[in-house]
């Protein structure tokens, strides 16, 4: 049975990946904070490891005697990276550089990253994005992934360490925070909920590529312990749906009538970005997507159960 850390194992994405691991028969840890709650997980049978990202002994520690390690955890937000770029520079960067390090020195097979794929092939117009075109990140939260993505290429060459880069495209649904600065679709369902109006920024013509987070998980699941083709890999539903597009379906699930704050288009966003899975879906297979007005039901259902003015 495969020994798994997954860092960030309380976290959005980090949780889920956690029950999928589990169900899959991995050996699990989950490494993260744990002092605001409980685990949000719903395995039972995984080794729940306290700890600090930002503490070079406790990675050291939860590293050891790992074979896998899948690091889900971000010190920052796009917008949090945006208002303090040496934030982004000093822990995610840093911090995961002696990650990594760590991981070399326990003998880990193989480093798995969640990298972005919504913010790190910047504005080149195209339809969509495949993993052979040119990274161009105009923002510090995308310029810092890319970053580390080189510095994974840096390690395979220098240490012989594996790794995969996922870029991940938009993720949405349970267990994510809803009160924070990162995710429309929490964000404007937590507003809706509380009556308050929903913020748009611009004329809601932006398209993203959204993905359920259930379906994510059943996407990268397979890839954890297997000899890939490739260490770089676009995970997303591979389909672009508007801003607009997203307002219509949260006005259908939640039957409430909101009001739209729209605000000006930071300089950093760009107007389109959808991944091409092709890579993916040849080596693993076409994956089951819920569809969107499904995924924003779900993800409704427990923010309305949970928010409170």
């Amino acid at each position: 049975m495969a020994k798994t850390l997954v860092i960030g194992g309380n976290g959005f994405i980090g949780s889920h990946l956690v029950d999928a691991l589990s169900l899959a028969g991995h050996d699990v840890t989950a490494f993260d904070r744990f002092s605001a709650s409980d685990p949000v997980f719903s395995a039972k049978n995984v080794a729940v490891l306290p700890g600090e990202f930002l503490s070079r002994a406790d990675l050291d520690s939860a590293v050891r005697g790992q074979d896998y390690v899948l690091h889900f955890l971000s010190t920052t937000t796009p917008a949090t990276a945006e208002s303090d770029p040496t934030l982004d520079i000093r822990t995610n960067i840093a911090q995961t550089v002696e990650l990594l390090e760590s991981c070399v020195a326990a003998g880990v097979k193989r480093f798995y990253y969640a990298s972005t794929g919504g913010a790190i092939y910047g504005p080149q117009g195209k339809a969509d994005y495949a993993e052979t075109d040119r990274a161009l990140p105009i923002s510090p939260y995308g310029i810092g992934k890319l970053s580390i993505e080189h510095y994974l290429h840096y390690f395979r060459i220098k240490h012989d360490l594996k790794s995969t880069a996922l870029r991940i495209s938009n993720p949405y649904g349970t267990r994510q925070k809803a009160n924070k600065k990162q995710g429309l679709i929490p964000i404007a369902l937590r507003q809706i909920v509380l009556g308050r109006p929903v913020i748009r920024m611009g004329d809601g013509s932006m398209v993203r590529d959204y993905v359920f987070v259930e379906d994510l998980v059943q996407m990268l699941t397979p890839m954890v312990g297997v000899e890939t083709e490739f260490d770089l890999y676009n995970i997303g539903s591979g389909v672009g749906h508007s801003v607009s597009e997203i307002i219509d379906s949260l006005r259908r699930v939640t039957q409430i009538d909101f009001g739209i704050t729209e605000l000006p288009i930071p300089p950093t966003f760009v107007d389109r970005v959808v991944l091409n899975t092709d890579r993916y879906r040849s080596e693993f297979g076409a994956s089951r997507l819920t569809a969107l007005d499904d995924g924003v039901r779900f993800t409704f259902e427990e923010i309305r159960a949970q928010t409170h003015d």
